[in-house]
């Protein structure tokens, strides 16, 4: 590493450092046990994996499990990508050096995205329209509910359209990855 290269590395280290500790004294001042909005966005990581451990078609489980850590997986991008940019943000975290909103990340959507899939395998619906109303009611419902909780958010120009395309993407690369590691089983024997 050169000189110069080496200095602004550690640098942007330092300065990221310091970050995540203002944002950890942003959190013990605003967003810590004493706050509706804590147990808000924990309830959002907890509830919904009891209702999985409870409603999830365990016959099904490997492949609802792989679709629902697709779903965390690219959600978690896209959350990651938006919040870097400053084209969203969570004013109030679970954990506070998660800038994205680990709650939706890693339970809600997931779950909510899971539960859909086993509906519409166990009852032969297509996937597409089903997945893309869940999105358009997420983009445009869900969405606008945090804000107005002031739970979530939108700058620099974002807008619910934009949410809309993160879900369906998250929706098609889900989708598409479960169809090839499928894909793959069936042409394994």
């Amino acid at each position: 590493m050169y000189d110069t290269q080496k200095q602004l590395f550690n640098e942007l280290n330092q300065k990221q450092a310091e970050l995540t500790k203002r944002f950890i004294d942003y959190w013990l001042e605003y967003s810590f046990f004493d706050s509706w909005q804590f147990w808000c966005t924990l309830a959002m990581l907890v509830v919904p994996l009891i209702l999985l451990y409870f409603k999830m078609d365990r016959s099904k489980a490997l492949l609802l499990g792989f679709f629902g850590f697709n779903v965390h997986v690219w959600f978690t991008y896209i959350d990651t990508f938006g919040v870097k940019l400053n084209f969203w943000n969570y004013p109030y975290q679970v954990i506070p050096i998660m800038g994205v909103n680990f709650g939706l990340d890693v339970s809600f959507i997931p779950v909510l995205f899971m539960f859909l899939y086993q509906w519409i395998i166990n009852n032969d619906k297509n996937f597409y329209l089903y997945f893309t109303l869940l999105s358009l009611t997420l983009a445009f419902g869900l969405k606008p509910l945090l804000v107005a909780l002031d739970l979530f958010q939108l700058t620099n120009g974002a807008n619910y359209f934009h949410l809309l395309l993160g879900y369906l993407t998250v929706m098609l690369m889900s989708k598409w990855t479960t169809n090839l590691f499928l894909s793959f089983k069936k042409t394994s024997g």
